[in-house]
């Protein structure tokens, strides 16, 4: 059996249309729609997961009873609040990338990013 063109019939380059414009939506539904949204925040206290929220969703969540006060607004996680007296995990730019993390030493809270948008950095420099 020989393959021809111009055998085709309409309803075998209707079907063909219809695939490509599946194709095409499905690819973009997940680049734009499901890109943005895929990130989520892992908090941990004293090496415990204490939440797991979504970067997608804006909200404030107090972490340890209270002591931190972590901010996830337009797909990014900030400390705005700690109790500790150095507070340089409030003075942390917000994050937002994978593997990207916030850390309280005095507090023992650990926030880490998972994402599939990779940081920029990805080596140590000296």
């Amino acid at each position: 059996m020989k393959f021809n063109l111009q055998e085709l019939q309409k309803r075998d380059w209707v079907l063909i249309a219809v695939i490509i414009c599946v194709t095409a939506l499905a690819l973009f539904l997940h680049e734009y729609i499901g890109g943005k949204g895929a990130g989520c925040a892992t908090v941990k206290v004293k090496g415990e997961i204490e939440g797991v929220y979504s970067l997608a969703k804006d909200q404030s969540i107090e972490i340890n009873g209270g002591t931190n006060v972590l901010k996830i607004r337009n797909g990014s996680a900030d400390m705005t609040e700690a109790d500790c007296p150095d507070k340089l995990c409030v003075n942390q730019k917000a994050i937002s990338k994978n593997g990207e993390s916030i850390i309280c030493l005095p507090n023992k809270v650990v926030v880490t990013i998972e994402s599939s948008e990779d940081s920029v950095f990805d080596a140590v420099a000296q």
